[in-house]
């Protein structure tokens, strides 16, 4: 099952990876490859939890930054996160047929 997901090192989850048109898989593949991803989608809310408790701790740490380009770096890095975080939400509502026909 793992050959049709791929994991994406900055979203830190498995994504759908499909080789041929939605279509040309059996009904049994179908089925399975939406269950696998419902499983991996489940995963989504946990993991944006885990990125917004990395966002508010790095949002404390320039609370008390004094240094420019130390705050300029957190800066960046909690900007990072949320546009991860927005992905992740991006996976998370699209619709499963439609997922697994776009991202190849």
């Amino acid at each position: 099952m793992e050959q049709y997901f791929i994991y994406d090192q900055r979203l830190g989850i498995l994504l759908p990876k499909l080789e041929k048109d939605w279509e040309d898989y059996s009904d049994a593949e179908q089925q399975a490859i939406l269950l696998r991803w419902e499983a991996i989608r489940g995963t989504i809310p946990d993991r944006i939890a885990e990125l917004e408790k990395i966002i508010n701790e790095k949002q404390d740490q320039l609370n008390d930054e004094n240094d420019f380009e130390r705050s300029c770096q957190l800066n960046s890095e909690i900007a990072e996160l949320a546009s991860v975080i927005n992905d992740l939400w991006i996976w998370y509502r699209m619709n499963q047929t439609v997922s697994m026909r776009t991202h190849r």
